[in-house]
C-alpha cells in the first residue's frame, strides 16, 4: 500500500491574536510539553518542492474523461468517486448513488477523501488510478488521531478544563467572562461548541473534533491578560500551528446548510451564531492563511460570508481568501465603526443580522464605477496607519520615510558588492515575518542553508555557535514563523519562479516574495536576446505578479560600475531605467567612508511612490547578531546635501564635536544591542 502516515507535531509556540509571534506561555508548568525532541520529518513545508508539474483544470478533466471517471464541477474543487473506498463500500451502488467523495483541487491537483482521508497530489492521484506504485511520490493518509504524545497531551488538557458556568466560584467565571468578553454569550451557546475553561492557565479551551465525529483531534487555548486600557490575547494550538486544520464549528454542520459565515476567531464564531442562528465557522490561522486543505469542507455551499475583523488587513485577508474560494459565490463585510468583529458587535447591541445583509459581493466585472469604489476609499482614509501597511519593528526611521510595507507594490533594492544587501534584506524581511507576514524567499546567490543561518542569528539576536543547547528552542520558534525557501538556485527561467511564487500565494497565502537577485535569473533569457532587454521583460513580469496577485516583491539588482568616490543613485540601477520606472520604492545601501566614521553604511530611499517621502538615516552592522537594526533613541537626523560630488550626508548633532551616536536599539522581546565599530563586511 502506497499511502503513509502523516505526523501531527507537537506545539511548541504561540498564535497570539493580533498578527505577534512569540515563544509559549500561560501554561502551568504540569501542562507544558516536556523538552524540545528533535525530530525528522517527511514534510518540509519551508520548502517549496519545483520538481511537481503544473497542472491545469483542463487538463484534470480531460484526465477524468479519458479515465472514465465521472465527475461534479465544484467551486474550487472537481468531485469524483473516491478509488480509495473500499469495493464493500460501494458494492450494489449505481453510478447514480456512489458517493463523491474525493476532491480535486482545480488549482493543485491535490485531492483528498473525504471518507478514508486519503490525501495526495494529482500525480499520486493518477499513480493510484493506473496502478503505478513507483510513481508515487507524496501521497500519504493523516491518521485519524494525533500521535501518541499529543493524544496524551490533549487528554490530559482537556479533562482538567470545566465548562465555564460550573466553575465553584462565582466571581472567578464572572472575572473569566469580562476578561473574554462573553458577558453576552450564554451558557447554551458555549455547550453547543463543547467550550470549555482552563483554570489553571486561566484559558478558554476549543476543541478540535473530528470530521467523521471519531474523537478529539486536538486543541486551542486561549488566554488573555490585561495591559494598559486593554486586553492582550494569546493562542496556544496542540498539533503546532502548521498541523492544526480546525475548522471550529464544523460538526454544527448540517449537509442541508448551503451558506455560511467565515470569522477569525472562535470567539467571534460564538457570538455570531448567538446572534443570527446562522451555521459559521471559524479559521484556525486567522488571517494568516486559509489552508488549500479546508477547502473541500467548504464545498458544499452556495454562498460564504467573510467577517474577519476589523481593521484594514482583514479586509485585505477577505479579498484574498475569496479569491481561493471562487469570488462569485463570497461576499465580504466591510470593516468601520458600525461594523466591528462580530463579538464586538453583540457587546454593543448592535444587530448582526443587518450588518449581513451589508456585505458586498466580491467578484464585480473589469469596469467599476466610483460608486463602487467610494466606501474603499474611505476605509484609507478613515484608517490612514493601517492603509500604510505593516511597520517595522527593527526600523524606526524606515518607518517614517515609507510608512509600511504595503501589498501590490514592487520594491527595488541596490547596494555596492560586499555591503551586505542579503544580509540586511534579511533582516528586513525577517521583521515582517515576525509580524504575521507570509514570506516567501527566492535565494538565487547563497544556499537556503547559510540564509537560514543567518536569518535564525538575526532572530536571536545573537551567534548560536556559542550556546548550541538553545539551538533547539530558537530553532522551534523559528520553525513556526510563516517563512517558506524556494529551492532555486543560480540561473533559472522567470516562467517557473513566476508560476512558483503563484502557488505559494494560493496554497500558504505568501504576500511578500523577496528575490535575491536578479542578476542570476537571467542566464536563460540572454541566450535569445540582449541582456537589457531580458532585464526589462522581468521587472515587467515581476511587476505584473504584484498587482495581479496583490503581493509585494522586493527585488534586489545589482547596480552598474561607479567610480568608489561617487554615491549611488536611482540611475545606479543595472539595466534600463524600466527597474526604477516600474518601482514603487528604491532603496539604496550606501556604504561610503563618510564623515559619521569609517565603514558606516547608509539606508537611502529614493523612490517612495506611496506619499512621496525620500531620504537616507544611519545603519550600524553589528557583527555579533548580523543585524543593520537603527538606534531609536538618536536625536539627530541626518540631511541631505548637494554638492558637485553628488549627495554627501551630514553628521547629526549629538552635543560633543565629532561624536559617533551610539546604538542603544532595542528589538521587541530582546535586549539592547551595544554599540560596535564595524570590523567586517557582512554577505553582499
Amino acid at each position: 500500500m502506497w499511502i503513509l502516515l502523516r505526523g501531527v507535531h507537537p506545539l511548541r509556540a504561540l498564535l497570539p491574536l493580533r498578527g505577534e509571534w512569540m515563544g509559549r506561555r500561560g501554561l502551568p508548568r504540569s501542562l507544558v510539553p516536556g523538552p524540545p525532541r528533535r525530530r525528522y520529518r517527511k514534510e518540509a513545508l519551508p520548502a517549496l518542492e519545483v520538481s511537481v508539474l503544473a497542472v491545469t483544470t483542463a487538463e484534470i478533466r480531460q484526465y477524468l474523461r479519458t479515465r472514465g471517471i465521472p465527475f461534479q464541477d465544484g467551486h474550487s474543487c472537481l468531485r469524483t468517486p473516491s478509488p480509495f473506498v473500499e469495493s464493500s463500500q460501494v458494492k450494489g451502488q449505481t453510478q447514480a448513488t456512489t458517493s463523491f467523495s474525493l476532491f480535486i483541487d482545480k488549482t493543485t491537483g491535490r485531492f483528498l477523501c473525504m471518507t478514508s482521508l486519503a490525501e495526495g497530489s494529482w500525480e499520486d492521484f493518477q499513480a493510484s488510478v493506473e496502478g503505478r506504485v513507483d510513481g508515487v511520490k507524496e501521497g500519504i493518509l493523516p491518521s485519524e488521531t494525533p500521535e501518541t504524545e499529543n493524544t496524551e497531551e490533549v487528554r490530559r488538557i482537556w479533562d482538567r478544563a470545566v465548562p465555564l458556568w460550573e466553575l465553584p466560584d462565582s466571581e472567578e467565571a464572572q472575572v473569566a467572562r469580562v476578561m473574554f468578553g462573553l458577558t453576552k454569550v450564554t451558557d447554551d451557546t458555549l455547550k453547543r461548541f463543547s467550550v470549555q475553561y482552563l483554570r489553571p492557565a486561566r484559558s478558554l479551551v476549543f476543541p478540535w473534533f473530528s470530521s467523521q465525529g471519531s474523537g478529539l483531534r486536538g486543541l486551542k487555548l486561549l488566554g488573555a491578560e490585561g495591559r494598559g486600557d486593554g486586553v492582550h490575547y494569546m493562542e496556544t494550538t496542540i498539533p503546532r500551528p502548521g498541523a492544526y486544520h480546525n475548522l471550529f464549528g464544523l460538526p454544527l454542520i448540517s449537509r442541508r446548510d448551503v451558506e455560511v459565515v467565515l470569522t477569525s476567531r472562535e470567539l467571534d464564531s460564538l457570538a455570531l451564531s448567538q446572534a443570527t442562528g446562522l451555521p459559521t465557522l471559524a479559521l484556525p490561522r486567522g488571517t494568516l492563511s486559509l489552508p488549500p486543505t479546508l477547502l473541500p469542507y467548504l464545498e458544499q455551499f452556495r454562498r460564504i460570508v467573510l467577517w474577519l475583523g476589523d481593521d484594514l488587513r482583514s479586509w485585505e485577508a477577505a479579498k484574498l481568501f475569496a479569491r481561493k474560494l471562487n469570488p462569485k459565490r463570497c461576499s465580504l463585510v466591510r470593516p468601520g465603526d458600525q461594523q466591528p468583529r462580530p463579538l464586538e458587535a453583540l457587546n454593543r447591541g448592535l444587530n448582526l443580522s443587518r450588518i449581513l445583509r451589508t456585505a458586498l459581493p466580491a467578484w464585480h466585472k473589469s469596469i467599476v464605477s466610483f460608486r463602487q469604489l467610494r466606501e474603499e476609499v474611505l476605509g484609507e482614509l478613515s484608517n490612514v496607519e493601517q492603509a500604510a501597511g505593516i511597520r517595522w519593528s527593527r526600523f524606526p526611521d524606515l518607518n517614517r520615510l515609507l510608512k509600511g510595507h504595503r501589498k501590490g507594490e514592487l520594491t527595488v533594492f541596490t547596494g555596492p558588492t560586499g555591503s551586505g544587501k542579503t544580509t540586511f534584506i534579511s533582516e528586513y524581511a525577517l521583521d515582517l515575518c515576525t509580524q504575521g507576514v507570509n514570506t516567501l524567499w527566492g535565494s538565487f546567490e547563497i544556499s537556503n542553508v547559510r540564509l537560514a543561518r543567518v536569518m535564525l542569528t538575526q532572530f536571536a539576536v545573537g551567534r548560536l555557535e556559542e550556546q548550541l543547547d538553545k539551538y533547539d528552542e530558537w530553532a522551534d520558534r523559528f520553525e513556526d514563523l510563516p517563512l517558506y525557501f524556494m529551492t532555486f538556485h543560480g540561473q533559472q527561467n522567470i516562467r517557473s519562479v513566476i508560476d512558483t511564487m503563484q502557488h505559494a500565494v494560493y496554497v500558504y497565502d505568501v504576500c511578500h516574495v523577496v528575490i535575491d537577485n536578479l542578476q542570476f535569473m537571467m542566464g536563460h533569457e540572454q541566450l535569445s536576446t540582449d541582456r537589457i532587454a531580458a532585464q526589462d521583460y522581468i521587472v515587467g513580469a515581476f511587476r505584473k505578479f504584484a498587482t495581479d496577485n496583490n503581493c509585494h516583491v522586493t527585488l534586489v539588482i545589482h547596480p552598474r560600475k561607479e567610480d568608489d568616490d561617487k554615491e549611488l543613485q536611482t540611475a545606479s540601477i543595472f539595466g534600463s531605467a524600466k527597474a526604477s520606472q516600474e518601482a514603487d520604492n528604491v532603496l539604496i545601501l550606501q556604504d561610503r567612508k563618510l564623515v559619521t566614521g569609517p565603514g558606516k553604511r547608509y539606508l537611502q530611499v529614493s523612490k517612495n511612490r506611496f506619499d512621496g517621502d525620500v531620504g537616507v538615516f544611519p545603519l550600524e552592522f553589528n557583527k555579533s547578531s548580523l543585524t543593520f537594526s537603527v538606534p531609536p533613541k538618536s536625536k539627530g537626523r541626518l540631511k541631505k546635501i548637494k554638492d558637485d560630488s553628488g549627495l554627501v550626508v551630514k553628521k547629526p548633532s549629538s552635543g560633543k564635536k565629532g561624536a559617533v551616536p551610539q546604538n542603544h536599539e532595542t528589538c521587541p522581546g530582546h535586549d539592547p544591542i551595544p554599540y560596535q565599530p564595524d570590523t567586517s563586511n557582512p554577505t553582499g
